[in-house]
């Protein structure tokens, strides 16, 4: 790491940062992170904030719960992101403004492009964006589920040079820092495999929803997309020093020489299967080649219910996961397609409509 070079980064702040103790928020441990950002910002580089914690931030409102439904959790939300807000604003002296975005947002196409939009709009006219979920209204099937995974996802739609996660450990450890005394800090990570996963183990912490492991999943989709990635103790205030001067303080990981294309990533990490087209064992098609083709006599099977453009996953009768891509046909007409007892009705149907999928989006998977 040389000295300060990024033009754009996203900082990822944790629930144990913001309400440490789950009786409001605390400016604590956020004084430091909003110098730094205040000090990126006077250098030139733009910093979206991606803040977990209005769970956290909103629990001490609702006294005599220790463990709240779904329901009350969202309550929560929707009471301590007011607070969180006004916690964040009270430490600059700048203009801040709120997005809350689910995964429902994410993944469908336009609304991503709309929230890539707003954050280089607030960027343009100085304003620094502050991204969380929407607990609030957010279901299962709709969420994140984690705001580690939720900055690298930003991070790409906003195209940063870098992420940066405040966690509660220096980085990446070779066995857990908190059980075992010899473990070590990994400093640089060049390819995120197994071996990497499995000493990331589970989380860390009581406060939030996401531990090493997520940071790892965050760390993964970064790099395949250009972004540098740093996992930080965010509880010390060195940490911020060291980064302005461009030293690593925790665990880098380096990113792709060869960056994914950003269709391509967002359909690999992002976009979120909303069916599976099931191919033979031996199916041996390439559907990476231009113009090839996915045809009714090649699909066995067609699980799941979904619409014209929605993201769906190619795959072996075996479980072998082949490739996600966009739809040409909703689950209804394939179905449709499929009980006909005449050969010749699927291909005049898909002379009118045109391929199953197609090659321009479409994300092989290995």
């Amino acid at each position: 790491m040389a000295e300060l070079h990024w033009k754009r980064i996203v900082v990822k702040v944790g629930s144990a940062l913001i309400a440490p103790h789950k009786q409001g928020c605390s400016s604590h441990f956020l004084l430091g992170i909003a110098q730094f950002i205040a000090n990126c910002r006077a250098q030139g580089c733009q910093v979206v904030l991606v803040s977990s914690g209005s769970v956290a931030a909103g629990w001490h409102r609702f006294p005599g719960v220790e463990n709240p439904n779904v329901a009350t959790k969202k309550a929560m939300a929707a009471a301590g992101q007011a607070d969180m807000m006004a916690t964040w604003d009270k430490l600059f002296d700048f203009a801040s403004a709120q997005m809350l975005v689910t995964h429902g947002d994410l993944r469908d196409r336009d609304r991503y492009i709309s929230i890539k939009e707003t954050i280089f709009s607030l960027l343009e006219h100085g304003l620094l964006p502050i991204i969380n979920e929407n607990d609030a209204v957010t279901t299962d099937k709709l969420k994140v589920g984690d705001n580690d995974n939720l900055s690298a996802m930003v991070a790409a739609a906003c195209d940063a040079d870098a992420l940066i996660i405040c966690s509660d450990v220096k980085g990446l450890y070779t066995k857990n820092p908190n059980i075992h005394d010899d473990a070590k800090l990994i400093k640089q990570v060049g390819d995120i495999n197994e071996d990497i996963y499995r000493m990331a183990g589970g989380a860390t912490s009581d406060v939030g929803t996401g531990g090493m492991r997520t940071k790892i999943q965050a760390a993964e989709k970064a790099i395949s997309h250009g972004i540098e990635t740093v996992i930080v103790n965010g509880f010390d205030s060195d940490t911020f020093n060291q980064l302005l001067k461009g030293q690593n303080p925790g665990t880098l990981f380096t990113p792709f020489e060869k960056p994914m294309q950003e269709h391509l990533h967002w359909m690999t990490h992002t976009s979120q299967a909303q069916g599976e087209l099931i191919v033979e064992n031996d199916f041996d098609g390439d559907l990476e080649q231009q113009n090839s083709q996915l045809t009714s006599d090649d699909v066995v099977e067609v699980k799941g219910n979904f619409s014209v453009g929605d993201t769906v996953l190619v795959r072996k009768d075996d479980g072998t996961k082949l490739a996600k891509a966009r739809s040409n046909y909703s689950s209804c007409l394939l179905n449709f397609i499929a009980e006909q007892e005449d050969p010749e009705f699927a291909n005049d149907v898909q002379q009118k409509t045109g391929p199953i999928i197609s090659d321009k989006n479409i994300a092989i998977l290995e």
